[in-house]
Order: structure tokens, then C-alpha cells, then sequence
């Protein structure tokens, strides 16, 4: 029998339930450290707001995001086994009526959640990390996602990446504000 992979939610109703991982071989969670900055950063302003999660793998951030009051959240992920865990996770929590999960590639799913979105959202980028084959240009198409987000539709944009990169200090209408290393990954912040 495999080892099962977990982590936890930090905050919020939810908080200490366990959330079932994917291997690492299909997909690189975020780390604690990261997720609880990340919630600490935007605090009480996600309370019933939208959270989407690209890449979702796990789901980790927008459940999270639920547990601390977030309205509704919408997870895109590509990976069979980790969209599996993804639905497991949204029914472990019994938030099934707070949750749209699509299964497809971000890069194709992703025009029809904004077309589908009405108010304004926080957006969480978290590509796969570029060491991984086929991934070299996976920034740049994360920039023109971005770049075609309506201003009107996003309260703010997260993007988790290696720390060896350096982003775009703007991204079509949208500055970064701030970056937070934590070793080997930075989430960069854009409003």
C-alpha cells in the first residue's frame, strides 16, 4: 500500500482538517509556509469573494480560501490522479456547493471561468515549476493569461514561482506590489 500524502488547513472553519496530496510526481504542493503568508497577506479580504486556483493539484488554496470565509472557488487542473484527490478533498469537506472544478489544461479552461466569473476575484498561479519537461515557456504563458484577465473582474493576482525567476514587474494593466522568498519558491503579488 502507498503512503498517503496529506496537509492541513490552517485558518478559518475548516481549520486542522486534513486534505489528501498527489504524489509528487504529478504535482508540487504548496508548502505550509507559503499558504499561511499568502492568507496572511490578504486576510479578511477574501471574506465572500471568488478564489480561483490554477493548477490546482490538491486544492489546497481555495479550500483554504473557503474555510476563511471566501464565497465560492474554482480549481483547474489537468492532472487525472491529482483532479481525483481534488474531488475527494471538496467532498471531504462537504463544501461541494461552494466549489466549480474543471479538469482540463488552465490554458484552455481558464477564458471560460472568466467569461463565467461576474465580480472581482483573486487569482492563484501556480504552474508547474519549469524544471519539469515541456515547461520553458509556462511563465510567459502564464503572463499572457494574465494580461486578459478584465480589470473589473480581479481584486488580485498571486503567481507562486521559482525563486531563480524573476517576473514581470508588470503584466499587462497589473503592477506587482510585492515578492516573498521562501527559498527555492517566491509568490509575487499584483494588483
Amino acid at each position: 500500500m502507498r503512503n498517503k500524502l496529506f496537509t492541513a488547513i490552517s485558518g478559518g472553519k475548516y481549520k486542522g482538517k486534513k486534505l489528501l496530496l498527489p504524489p509528487l510526481s504529478s504535482t508540487r504542493s504548496t508548502k505550509s509556509i507559503i499558504k499561511e503568508s499568502f492568507f496572511n497577506t490578504v486576510q479578511f479580504e477574501i471574506i465572500q469573494k471568488n478564489f480561483i486556483e490554477l493548477f490546482a493539484g490538491s486544492g489546497s488554496m481555495g479550500l483554504e480560501a473557503i474555510s476563511r470565509g471566501a464565497k465560492r472557488a474554482y480549481f483547474v487542473e489537468k492532472d487525472k490522479n491529482a483532479y481525483e484527490i481534488l474531488l475527494q478533498n471538496i467532498a471531504s469537506l462537504n463544501v461541494q456547493d461552494k466549489c466549480s472544478t474543471v479538469y482540463g489544461d488552465t490554458f484552455v479552461e481558464f477564458y471560460n471561468i472568466i467569461e463565467n466569473i461576474e465580480e472581482k476575484s483573486y487569482f492563484y498561479f501556480d504552474p508547474p515549476f519549469e524544471i519539469r519537461d515541456g515547461m520553458n515557456e509556462i511563465y510567459e504563458k502564464c503572463y499572457q493569461l494574465i494580461k486578459n484577465i478584465p480589470t473589473q473582474k480581479c481584486e488580485l493576482i498571486a503567481i507562486e514561482h521559482m525563486s531563480s525567476i524573476v517576473p514581470h514587474r508588470e503584466i499587462g494593466s497589473y503592477k506587482m506590489q510585492k515578492s516573498k522568498k521562501f527559498g527555492k519558491t517566491t509568490i509575487s503579488y499584483y494588483r
